[in-house]
Formats: C-alpha cells, sequence, structure tokens
C-alpha cells in the first residue's frame, strides 16, 4: 500500500506548537553554516575576481607572496625591453614595478589598529588593472606623498577620507582618491607612486613586476626570464597567482563545519525529541494504519519524511536569516601577508542548496530512531492506548 503521506503532512500542520521548537533550531543551525561559509566563499571570491587574464606576475623565485619577494631596478630596466609585452597608446611598455609596504592604522570607533598593505605602483599599473576604477576625486602623483585608497577600506579605518591625511611613522600621506576593486583584494590596498614608496619606507627593491603580453607568447616570455641568470625570477599568469591565495579561508571553512557540527548534534537531539514525543501522542494513529494494512516499512518511511519535512523548514527559515547579510562588508587578517582583507558575505544558489539538503540530513537522522519505534509498535497494543 502506499506511503501515509497526507496523514504524516497534515500531523506536522496540526501539532505545529510542538514542531515550531525543532524547526527554528535547525533553522538557527542553517543559518550560521550559512553564514559561516558565505566567509569563506567571499574571500575565495575576492582572489578569484583579482587580476586580468593578460597579465603575468613576476616574483623572486622561492617566493611565496609579494610581501616575501624583491626585485632589483636592474631586474625591471631588462624587464622593460622584453620584445614580447605588449604596448600602450603611446608606445610605452605596460609593465609595472611594485612595493608592498605594511603600515599600521587606526579602526573607526577606537576598535584598535590593524596592518594595512600600502601598493606602489607605477604609472601604468593602473592600466594594467581595469577592474580597478576612480569612484572619487583624482589619482596621485609621483612625488608629492600622495595615494588613492580603497572605498572599502576608507569606511573602515580613520582619516582615509578624500582630502583627509594620515601619519603612518615620520611620513605624513595626502588622500586624493578613492577606488572601488570591483571585489577584488585589491579593496584592501592603499595605492601610491612606487618610486615614493620605495624612498618614504626605505626600500631599496620592489617587491613585484607586472607585465602584459599576449597568452600565445607567455611560453616564450617565461623561458625568456627564467632562463637568464641576471634576473632569477618566477613567472605566473596574476590570476592564478591570487587564485592560490586562499589560505585564508581555510581556517573559516574549517570553524563554520566545526561549529556547524556541534550545533546539527544538538538539533538532530531536539528532532529527536519533538518525534519521539510525537510518537508517543500518536500511538493510537500508527495502530490505525496498520489496521488500514499500511506494513511497517511505509509507517517508517512516512515518519522519516515527516521529520524530512520539519528540516526542510527548518532550513528555509536558516536561509532567510542569513539572507540579510548577504554581500555585507567584513574583514579579517590574510595570512599570508598579515594585513587586513576586506570582502563581502557571499551567499551563493549553491551555498543555499549545501543548506537546505544539510537541514534535511539533520532531520532524517534525528527522527530515525523514532520512526523505527513507530514502525515497531504491536497493533493491538496500540489501538488500546489511551
Amino acid at each position: 500500500m502506499a506511503l501515509p503521506l497526507r496523514y504524516n503532512v497534515r500531523s506536522v500542520l496540526i501539532r505545529w506548537r510542538s514542531t515550531l521548537s525543532t524547526i527554528f533550531g535547525i533553522g538557527l543551525v542553517v543559518a550560521v553554516y550559512i553564514m559561516m561559509q558565505s566567509l569563506a566563499v567571499g574571500l575565495e571570491q575576492s582572489s578569484a575576481n583579482t587580476g586580468d587574464p593578460r597579465n603575468l606576475l613576476l616574483v623572486r623565485k622561492g617566493s611565496t607572496a609579494e610581501t616575501s619577494s624583491q626585485v632589483t631596478r636592474e631586474q625591471f630596466k631588462l624587464l622593460q625591453y622584453l620584445p614580447d609585452i605588449e604596448k600602450d597608446e603611446k608606445g610605452d611598455p605596460l609593465i609595472s614595478a611594485d612595493t608592498l609596504i605594511l603600515i599600521s592604522l587606526p579602526r573607526k570607533g577606537g576598535q584598535g589598529e590593524a596592518n594595512i598593505l600600502v601598493r606602489g605602483v607605477s604609472k601604468l599599473g593602473m592600466q594594467l588593472r581595469p577592474q580597478v576604477g576612480l569612484t572619487q576625486g583624482r589619482m596621485f602623483e609621483g612625488g608629492r606623498r600622495e595615494v588613492v585608497v580603497s572605498q572599502k577600506l576608507a569606511e573602515r579605518f580613520e582619516n582615509l577620507g578624500v582630502g583627509e591625511s594620515f601619519k603612518t611613522g615620520p611620513h605624513q600621506l595626502q588622500v586624493v582618491g578613492w577606488f572601488d576593486g570591483n571585489k577584488s583584494a585589491f579593496d584592501s590596498e592603499i595605492w601610491m607612486d612606487s618610486d615614493d614608496a620605495r624612498s618614504l619606507f626605505d626600500r631599496e627593491h620592489y617587491s613585484s613586476v607586472l607585465l602584459r603580453a599576449d597568452p600565445t607568447l607567455w611560453g616564450s616570455v617565461t623561458n625568456r626570464v627564467e632562463s637568464d641568470k641576471r634576473l632569477s625570477l618566477s613567472v605566473l599568469p596574476e590570476t592564478k597567482y591570487y587564485s592560490s591565495q586562499t589560505a585564508t579561508a581555510t581556517p573559516i571553512r574549517f570553524l563554520g563545519n566545526f561549529l556547524a557540527t556541534a550545533m546539527s548534534i544538538g538539533a538532530i537531539f531536539a528532532a529527536m525529541n519533538t518525534m519521539y514525543a510525537s510518537v508517543g501522542s500518536r500511538t493510537r494513529e500508527v495502530g490505525t494504519l496498520r489496521v488500514l494494512g499500511f506494513r511497517r516499512r511505509a509507517i517508517l518511511i512516512g515518519f522519516l519524511l515527516e521529520g524530512a519535512i520539519l528540516a526542510f523548514l527548518g532550513g528555509i527559515i536558516g536561509c532567510l536569516l542569513s539572507l540579510p547579510i548577504n554581500h555585507f562588508s567584513t574583514g579579517t587578517l590574510n595570512f599570508q601577508t598579515f594585513s587586513e582583507v576586506v570582502f563581502d558575505f557571499n551567499i551563493t544558489p549553491h551555498l543555499i542548496f549545501k543548506g537546505l539538503v544539510f537541514a534535511v540530513t539533520v532531520g532524517l537522522i534525528g527522527s530515525l530512531m523514532p520512526a523505527i519505534r513507530a514502525s515497531r509498535l504491536p497493533v493491538i497494543a496500540s489501538l488500546k492506548s489511551l
């Protein structure tokens, strides 16, 4: 005989008071799970959005990040004359020597200080990064101690408004513009002239070099650079470099899974308690179902589906609770550069789907034992129960 699905669905609706706590409990677990996972997704998406597929990044051999790399001025001069580099409208090679500096700035609201990444770029650095665009003010000029600041960074730290200035060490820097990094890693940076950065912060060398070349010529560029003993540099696509800089997302994803697991145990017991109480109050109804011809297997599956329905409703509530934080800007420590990284919570359809699957799994596990008990109730004893 078919499953008693109509009975189970109506039971969920009629006994709504006894099931609300389970639904909201599972909903909270799903909300926490989605929020934590959206942090990791946001971080990974920030790295994935960074870089241009036509660009190559050059760092010192053995370096895992730009902050630990060094490129000398002599090496940069040699790189400027590589024959395969694309040229701009004026005939200048599309290449930028970048200098990365860590500085400490106060957060807004007196919430302490954090390290910020200052990127010194050459005059064509902006052109090599088309996803970055000015939103207010103007671009910095070399030799004038001027900077442009990520708009998202300016919202989190003191004295970064257009026209304001901030002090780092003995130096005073003037903010002349804001830029939008289009949800990329550049949203966590302050930009200034590369040679100014080297001079002000007493850096003899650059940190990395970014250049543009036709992807069909990447093999030639790589061979020329890596075989030249005067350079001792590694070459990799800019997009690949930033995609690999996702170590910060790993502990956040682990923490999210850990919290979800710990809270799901409580949700499983809550679902189990609700279903046991439901079975106890419906003993006669279960016996009636058996008399009507429903098999034990049908009773078992029916109660499992009832638990899954409750959990699914909780999953929907959890998804709705998490949606308000979608695209909300936040920040954390980048373990590669030890600086503040700014990114958005990113709740994707795939993450919503995972949250719903997670909720249904919790419901099925929590209702398994009560469902087995319901399916094994003796028919005669069930009909005699009050």
